[in-house]
């Protein structure tokens, strides 16, 4: 505790300089006639090194999911083999999970994915998980496309093993039939792709991610269901609507994490948009925390900023911080 107090109290002396620093320069700004910047921008202002990152302490890790970065990687400003030496060089973190869509058919090039290894191991960087999106809906009431679901994920639990990821995170859900078929027919896909994973010591781990995935009860309803130790749960803070084009429906996002918490073999920190004082808009991040810390969780927790206030590297940035201010105030 002493450890955790020295160094919150060397974060606040910095950001208490950084405030008088601001509070000087505004009068000079505005005499000189320059317009004083969005209030979410100010406040998100950071010194924050990689010393800072490396040294919290924290009861969990950081890691940085590549969603984050989604508009430079569709946009061609980063190419996928750069990812590992950004997290490392831009937000001084030591951990990463991939997302399939960056490299949709490289899983089973052996040589770009030795170039992925190489690009982690110069840069100190651990490959995590890969987060695996359009191969078929696993939880799909229709049994020959349920097959095939499974079938099209297994290049990715062999990716992830070439990798050294722990995890696959697959989707499970889908809107046809009731949440108790749905349910049947997840929990039977997943156990037969973590039956073809378990050799290769992989994990198949299911996100919270619309439908009746975002009902954090109900998912872990069907994990329990598979009851196999290489299946689990990747509970997201923020991924709680039924349906995101309509926003009519939201399942309460503490209740949903707690819930899955007990099969957590990676847990999302979502982040959207930010107050005044760094806090995320929608999720208190502390009593966020504070049910993964009672669930004995003790991994990495991954940035999965989303948000459009920011940029990307300012919204993930500031979701670090926030991590590390809010990790160091649970109890």
């Amino acid at each position: 505790m002493k450890q955790q107090r020295r160094f919150f109290l060397k974060k606040a002396g910095k950001m208490s300089a950084s405030l008088v620093m601001a509070g000087s320069m505004g009068p000079l700004l505005s005499a000189c006639g320059q317009q004083k910047q969005p209030a979410e921008e100010t406040a998100m202002a950071t010194d924050t090194t990689p010393e800072d990152v490396a040294t919290a302490p924290l009861f969990f890790q950081i890691s940085l999911a590549q969603w984050s970065l989604n508009k430079s990687l569709f946009g061609g400003k980063m190419d996928n083999l750069d990812f590992a030496k950004v997290t490392r060089e831009e937000f001084g973190l030591d951990g990463v999970e991939y997302v399939n869509q960056f490299f949709k058919d490289k899983a089973t090039d052996q040589a770009y994915l030795a170039q992925m290894n190489q690009r982690a191991d110069d840069n100190g960087v651990k490959n995590l998980l890969i987060m695996v999106d359009g191969e078929g809906l696993l939880g799909t009431l229709d049994a020959a496309k349920r097959a095939k679901a499974v079938e099209s994920h297994y290049k990715w639990v062999e990716a992830a093993k070439t990798l050294g990821c722990h995890s696959i995170r697959v989707n499970a859900s889908t809107n046809e039939g009731t949440a108790e078929e749905v349910a049947a027919a997840a929990a039977e896909s997943l156990a037969k792709l973590s039956e073809f994973a378990a050799p290769e010591n992989i994990n198949v781990i299911v996100e919270n991610h619309g439908s009746y995935s975002s009902d954090g009860e109900w998912l872990a309803g069907v994990i329990a269901q598979v009851n196999m130790d290489n299946c689990g749960t990747l509970p997201d803070f923020g991924n709680f609507w039924f349906d995101w084009r309509t926003r009519d429906r939201q399942f309460d996002r503490y209740v949903g994490v707690k819930a899955m918490m007990p099969y957590a073999k990676a847990v999302s920190a979502k982040a959207h948009e930010f107050d005044q004082n760094g806090n995320e808009a929608h999720t208190d991040y502390v009593k966020m925390l504070q049910i993964v810390k009672d669930a004995g969780y003790t991994g990495y927790l991954g940035i999965e900023y989303e948000g459009d206030g920011l940029s990307e590297y300012e919204g993930i940035k500031a979701t670090r911080d926030l991590l590390i201010k809010a990790g160091g105030m649970v109890v």
